[in-house]
């Protein structure tokens, strides 16, 4: 799949935190992730930290975008949804996304919230990818 990361040296570096500021997908398949928290199979929450958290959760996107035969390169945006709690803790957010998307990563937006389904998740994330048309 052809996509085109835009980052314009006008506005401030997303890079360094692991995003970009637009992505260009000339076509495709669309595909929309439910969010995804810090748990396994079984519905346990992994880890009180945030990046347990979101460690799991993108691991959790990349399983499930490998049942469809596509990994996280075809990721072209991520919404985060941080909880007021842990919202002095977004540097373990960047590291994360700096990890999983070294190169061309997509865009995101940041959200703080008040609080998420579960009391004791921190981070939520939502995930689309657009797939190689077939």
């Amino acid at each position: 799949m052809q996509r085109t990361v835009i980052n314009p040296k006008t506005v401030f570096n997303s890079l360094q935190y692991g995003f970009s500021q637009a992505v260009v997908v000339p076509s495709g398949r669309r595909v929309v992730l439910s969010g995804q928290v810090g748990v396994d199979a079984e519905e346990n929450t992994v880890g009180a930290d945030i990046s347990t958290q979101i460690t799991v959760a993108l691991d959790n996107i990349e399983a499930i975008l490998a049942e469809i035969g596509t990994n996280l390169s075809h990721v072209v945006i991520l919404r985060i949804y941080i909880v007021d709690s842990a919202k002095n803790d977004q540097q373990e957010i960047t590291e994360a996304l700096l990890k999983r998307f070294p190169v061309n990563p997509p865009a995101t937006s940041w959200v703080i919230v008040s609080g998420l389904s579960e009391p004791e998740w921190l981070v939520e994330l939502e995930a689309e990818a657009v797939l190689p048309s077939v």
